[in-house]
């Protein structure tokens, strides 16, 4: 009997080597908070979904899974030594852990032991990196979060916001990803950081500093909390009221659907009347009624939480269907799982750890490829993994809390931004910002108007406008008294024109910038402006292309250009003026041609025409009366003659055409000053090699340079009026003369006010406009 049994036994440990068959038991880990708002929810949920997978006969092929769950008690050291606890059970896959700070502790051991870790709420987006290769979620990563809250930002228009956040993982590099974003709308963003158990009295001093600064757009990225601490406290200090804007990320969507109806009623919650909240967009499914049922179901029958399942639930229990199907397909390929000792774990000596029992998972790597290749449709939506180990974007919901409930304003997704309606029923999947929409919000205090998101705190610092402290053309802008630092002029006069229709009060000083001795240079001035030297600059600013690449400015209140100014002389004080149209000859030219015109009328008419006979003294008189009459065409005398005729008409088209020179002429120099100089605008000044001026501190010079290519040695810094008077008598052939100064249109009006000698040559050749500008 014992040869038989034997042979049974070796036969059947040979059929076992050649033909592996699959393990009964397959072991899995998860390391969690029990007791946490995300942890409530999602171990029963894992708890069912292995229940349902082993109940399942489409998958596993008999194999059962298993899973042990360790509490990490929102700790990373607490949670690093429970993983290993898991570990030491030779689990093919951990699922976790909810926190990011722990989930980054956790990928270097699952980088060393090759056991994948599938996380359904640990949403840092750095763990994204290529440095966690075993890391993979089912989450979506708050880069695109941070992305939905930027375009609400932008969507309402707002350039200055306040950031709250719990200064761990997550929340740092949370609100990292969120100024990245804001980088694209040139928003600027105020950070301010809790500690992980921040107490109320930290909360309440950083909620009255964060008062001090002029946004009242209120970002917060924090942890769930179901007391809700910082709407709470933020109520207390009047921070909820009609002038501030909240938004959460979903964070506090998930703290709400913890609760049941009853906490809803509480008045802690009245502290979110207001609030837009972001939510992970689950979207409906039968499979997600059935299985919400079933939740209902089970939870009062054990007398359990009745709340609702919340996004990291779902997705807590699709992560347990995709280790599973990737399991299933594991053991379709190699029916077997192995794991190997750690050479450098079993040298080490012996303590409680027990570090020895430690080993890797030999076919980790394959189950890695699997998971990633995991596709199909849970509880939460699509799994899928994309290039980055996260499951693509389902979007998120925009929701508002409104008399204590929730309503769904719109939604949101990666690549079509707002819309009404769900993503996934969107034909539209191209972003444009003509197809932005969202319902009617009720904000803070029960606005329905959109908030404007700043306000001027009672201990604003003032704005530091800068103005230029002009030494000449001093009507514009100058300081009129360094004791008082009183500053006056035509630009001064706007501005405080304009500030009157500000409908609030905003205190600011003017900063005068130069040395008092000369102009300042405002290139460098504008320079203040971008390095937050000065927070906005006042004065007779030119706007001009280099200079609104790096500050903004207003709209233009003066129209402004070069223009070019040079000696003239005026020629219609004269009382001879009207001998200017023709030269010596000309007129003289033009006598002959009367005297001729009389002689040769007088020849073809006085035979046949008894109008030029009579005494010789008559006929010279209507000889030269007809010759000059028909300049006035008073002549009363006919021309009988067919070849008088002719001469006439020529005659008559002779004297059209002198006539209109002359009328021409006159009306040029009656009405314009006439140069004293070749020049005749900028194109013949460049062409010449005559000296140019230009005012100190104006952008003429870098345009003449840079723009029209004259050499510096060719240009003239002039300071003043009284220099500008002396260059241009001077002249170009003497030391410190010009030819012509080039400069900007209101300067040169308020010079030629008192000049007449010199005057404007051509046309205005830049265009642009004086303009108040900020950063």
């Amino acid at each position: 009997m014992a040869k038989p049994t034997l042979f049974i036994s070796i036969l059947l440990l040979f059929w076992g080597f050649v033909f592996p068959q699959r393990p009964k038991l397959v072991n899995i880990g998860a390391v969690l908070t029990f007791d946490s708002v995300i942890g409530r929810a999602a171990r029963p949920a894992m708890e069912a979904a292995i229940s349902h997978v082993n109940k399942d006969t489409t998958i596993l092929n008999g194999t059962e899974l298993n899973i042990f769950m360790e509490d990490a008690k929102c700790s990373v050291f607490l949670g690093s030594i429970e993983a290993f606890q898991v570990l030491e059970k030779d689990v093919v896959a951990i699922i976790g852990p909810q926190s990011s700070g722990i989930a980054h502790m956790l990928s270097q051991i699952a980088n060393g032991l090759k056991v994948p870790l599938i996380s359904y709420a640990a949403t840092d987006p750095t763990l994204s990196a290529l440095q966690f290769p075993f890391f993979m979620r089912t989450t979506q990563s708050d880069a695109y979060q941070m992305a939905a809250i930027s375009d609400l930002v932008d969507f309402f228009g707002w350039k200055q916001l306040i950031a709250i956040y719990v200064d761990d993982d997550c929340g740092r590099n949370g609100v990292a990803a969120l100024d990245s974003q804001l980088d694209k709308y040139m928003a600027k963003m105020y950070k301010f950081r809790l500690n992980v158990n921040f107490t109320d009295s930290e909360l309440i001093d950083l909620l009255k500093s964060s008062k001090l600064l002029g946004p009242r757009v209120y970002v917060v990225h924090t942890n769930p909390d179901p007391g809700l601490r910082i709407f709470a406290v933020a109520q207390n200090l009047e921070m909820m009221t009609n002038n501030y804007v909240w938004l959460a990320t979903d964070w506090l969507s998930v703290t709400i659907n913890s609760f049941s109806q009853s906490q809803i009623n509480q008045t802690s919650f009245r502290a979110l009347e207001g609030v837009v909240v972001l939510r992970q967009h689950i979207p409906e499914s039968r499979q997600k009624r059935n299985f919400m049922s079933w939740w209902r179901r089970e939870m009062q029958q054990n007398g359990s939480m009745n709340s609702e399942l919340n996004a990291y639930a779902l997705q807590a229990y699709d992560t347990v269907w995709a280790a599973a199907y990737a399991i299933d397909s594991f053991l379709d390929q190699f029916e077997n799982i192995t794991f190997s000792t750690v050479d450098e774990l079993v040298e080490m000596k012996q303590s409680e750890l027990q570090l020895r029992e430690l080993k890797v998972f030999t076919g980790g790597d394959y189950l890695r490829e699997l998971l990633l290749q995991v596709n199909f449709t849970g509880l939460s939506g699509r799994i899928r993994f994309n290039e980055d180990r996260n499951i693509e974007s389902g979007g998120y919901d925009v929701i508002n809390i409104e008399n204590k409930s929730i309503r769904t304003v719109g939604y949101w997704s990666n690549n079509s931004g707002f819309s009404l309606v769900p993503p996934e029923t969107r034909n539209i999947n191209i972003y444009s910002r003509i197809n932005q929409k969202l319902q009617n919000i009720t904000w803070p205090g029960g606005k329905v108007e959109t908030p404007r998101g700043w306000v001027i705190a009672d201990n604003e610092r003032p704005l530091r406008i800068g103005v230029p402290k002009r030494t000449s053309f001093v009507d514009f802008v100058t300081e009129l008294r360094s004791s008082s630092h009183e500053i006056v002029g035509y630009c001064i006069d706007v501005f405080l024109e304009a500030r009157k229709l500000v409908p609030y009060e905003v205190p600011f000083k003017f900063e005068p910038f130069g040395d008092g001795r000369s102009n300042p240079n405002y290139n460098e001035l504008i320079r203040m402006v971008e390095e937050d030297v000065f927070d906005a600059v006042v004065g007779d600013i030119a706007i001009v292309t280099n200079r609104t690449k790096i500050v903004d400015f207003s709209q233009p209140y003066a129209a402004t250009g070069l223009v070019v100014v040079a000696p003239i002389h005026n020629s219609k004080g004269s009382a001879w003026v009207f001998l200017k149209p023709f030269t010596v000859d000309m007129w003289c030219a033009t006598a002959a041609s009367f005297v001729m015109i009389a002689v040769v009328i007088w020849i073809l008419e006085h035979r046949v025409n008894d109008e030029f006979r009579g005494p010789p003294r008559r006929q010279l008189v209507t000889m030269f009366m007809f010759s000059f009459s028909t300049l006035f065409k008073t002549n009363q005398e006919t021309i009988v003659s067919p070849l008088g005729r002719m001469v006439m008409v020529v005659w008559l088209f002779l004297l059209m055409v002198v006539t209109a020179s002359y009328t021409a002429n006159l009306t040029s120099i009656l009405t314009l000053q006439q140069l004293s100089s070749p020049i005749t605008g900028i194109e013949s000044l460049v062409a010449s090699n005559w000296p140019i001026g230009y005012q100190v501190g104006s952008f003429a010079f870098g345009y003449l340079s840079e723009s029209l290519y004259i050499p510096p040695y060719r240009l003239v810094s002039l300071k003043s009026p009284q220099e500008y008077e002396r260059a241009l008598r001077l002249g170009p052939n003497n030391v410190g003369g010009v030819a012509a100064i080039v400069d900007e249109l209101p300067y040169v009006e308020l010079f030629l006010a008192n000049q007449t000698e010199f005057g404007i040559i051509g046309n205005q050749f830049t265009r642009a406009g004086w303009g108040f500008k900020i950063v």
